[in-house]
């Protein structure tokens, strides 16, 4: 039987996406995605906020997306693990997504109105806004974004 490596995110990118030109021309993008679960804790009954952060690559036509800082974004990929050296020698191991897919849902708020917010609590898609969660029983996922 064959094996699955199959990914599936959505999450804010939190720095802008760096590209890179290998010399036979072959585009490569790179950064990091933050996806957060919510979850309400059974103790207090309060709204709890877990991030994870993932390091995201994508070669050719995927390098000529226009993504930014604060984005978010459907990722559809595979979990890649590669070992480099740094420059003192010391060998080093970092997981990454290999994206196959980007698609961009929403730009931050601010940016384009017409873009649909996805409310991570409710499970919904809609045109509108998400309604501010901002008190402290209900933090939004921009608060624990460094941006």
């Amino acid at each position: 039987m064959a094996g699955l490596n199959k990914v599936m995110l959505i999450g804010r990118i939190g720095k802008d996406p760096e590209t890179f030109i290998f010399d036979d021309g072959t585009k490569k993008i790179s950064f990091s995605l933050a996806t957060t679960e919510s979850y309400r804790d059974r103790t207090t009954n309060e709204w709890k906020d877990q991030t994870e952060w993932h390091n995201i690559v994508g070669y050719r036509y995927l390098a000529e997306k226009t993504i930014a800082k604060g984005d978010l974004i459907y990722i559809e990929g595979k979990i890649k693990n590669r070992k480099y050296t740094d420059k003192d020698g010391v060998d080093k191991y970092i997981n990454e997504i290999l994206a196959e897919k980007i698609h961009l849902l929403a730009k931050p708020q601010g940016g384009d109105s017409s873009a649909s917010s996805y409310d991570q609590r409710n499970h919904q898609e809609s045109n509108t806004p998400a309604p501010d969660n901002s008190s402290a029983a209900a933090p939004s996922i921009e608060d624990d974004l460094p941006f």
